[in-house]
């Protein structure tokens, strides 16, 4: 099913029963957000309805900023065999693909995605593309990997690191990813094993800060996690530290290094329930879920992000889940919230106008049925999501 965006009049009006903000609940009577454009221009209580505006009244539901993504991959699509299916795609229909992909997560509210890894750049000319049906799109173009490392097939291998993330910066990338562990989607790849010598990941984080740009690492075993944390990085993806047949505790010395520095931990947690787990991972999860909940609850800058694309139980929409799976490891609502909204819209570096319902900002906005701040489920019981002010279906 297509996203189709909806005609609007310059002013819309919408009214809800509960408003969360992106950071705190405000207990208002009728919570309204007034938006003008592209743009918030009022939001709170008893603000009044604009002459010539369009009413949007949403008996029951809560007010939210749209969700941010911040790990998605849209040149996969979500099957048993997402690597094939993308090997038998030219651009154009990568290109078209990917955006159904993006439509797919506007639809249950998620606003701004983050691509951690395209094919050739293509998330570069969807982010560039004026329909207002796509959420905004941060990018990272094609991870950068070893020669045959971790997912090589996307175009970033290389044997220089920093003549990569300069070419990536050249290119217009919002982030740098590199593989810093092998992965499970690629043959003959092994998580448990570092991809690149601690010097090299240094000289990324180097170049890639020289550029004035982040710096996110797929990391799954104890040792690239340590090996990225003694680069610099800005960021580590999955955090698993699994070994060839398990998990590692965390490593409180690790921890510590994480908790003391802030380094931003997107946790890929969140699944649709029933649908299949890579076999790698599967066995593994009690142990990484108790890792999981040791991260969440130690003072570490967690933010919500799916790994969406890679799996039958990774969708592009699944971002719904992943909130559920922060809170039943014991983060709060609210708090898992503020990891899929201004917090995850401060790591992509867009928290000057993303992941709030305040006046000046864009125009993303959630309602869902029910209150999510005591039953995150009701995330998923979508009412209207504007982005950009667009309302879209």
């Amino acid at each position: 099913m297509s996203t189709t965006a909806v005609p609007r009049a310059h002013l819309t009006v919408v009214r809800g029963a509960r408003l969360f903000d992106g950071a705190e609940v405000a207990a208002f009577a009728a919570p309204t957000v007034v938006i003008d454009g592209s743009r918030i221009t009022a939001a709170g209580d008893a603000v009044p309805v604009p002459e010539h505006a369009v009413l949007v009244d949403l008996p029951g539901a809560t007010l939210l900023p749209g969700l941010v993504d911040t790990h998605v991959h849209l040149a996969l699509d979500a099957s048993a065999d997402p690597v094939g299916r993308l090997a038998g795609q030219d651009d154009a229909a990568l290109l078209a693909a990917m955006a159904d992909a993006a439509r797919t997560a506007a639809r249950a509210g998620v606003t701004t995605v983050r691509d951690l890894g395209d094919r050739d750049f293509l998330s570069l000319d969807l982010r560039a593309s004026a329909d207002p049906t796509l959420p905004t799109i941060v990018a990272s173009g094609p991870p950068l990997t070893t020669p045959a490392g971790h997912c090589h097939f996307l175009g970033g291998a290389t044997a220089d690191i920093r003549a990569a993330v300069h070419a990536h910066a050249e290119r217009g990338v919002d982030v740098i990813k590199v593989m810093a562990s092998g992965g499970n989607l690629t043959p003959g790849s092994r998580p448990e094993l570092p991809q690149f010598e601690p010097d090299e990941l240094r000289v990324g984080v180097d170049e890639a800060h020289r550029h004035g740009l982040p710096i996110t690492t797929h990391v799954h075993s104890t040792r690239a996690v340590a090996a990225a944390l003694a680069a610099g990085v800005d960021g580590l993806e999955h955090v698993t530290f699994m070994t060839a047949d398990g998990v590692d505790p965390v490593p409180a010395d690790l921890l510590a290094e994480i908790v003391a520095r802030q380094v931003v931990l997107g946790l890929t947690v969140g699944s649709v329930p029933g649908a299949p787990i890579l076999a790698p991972m599967a066995a593994r999860m009690p142990a990484l879920l108790a890792n999981v909940r040791l991260l969440c609850a130690s003072g570490a800058s967690v933010v919500a992000g799916t790994d969406g694309g890679v799996s039958p139980g990774k969708p592009h929409d699944v971002l719904p889940y992943a909130i559920e799976t922060l809170t039943r490891v014991g983060m709060s609502p609210a708090d898992a919230l503020v990891a899929a909204t201004s917090r995850a819209a401060e790591v992509c570096g867009l928290d000057d106008r993303k992941g709030r319902l305040v006046p000046g900002f864009d125009a993303d906005l959630l309602a869902v049925d029910g209150d999510p701040l005591h039953e995150p489920a009701a995330l998923r019981r979508v009412r209207a999501v504007f982005v950009r002010g667009v309302r879209v279906r």
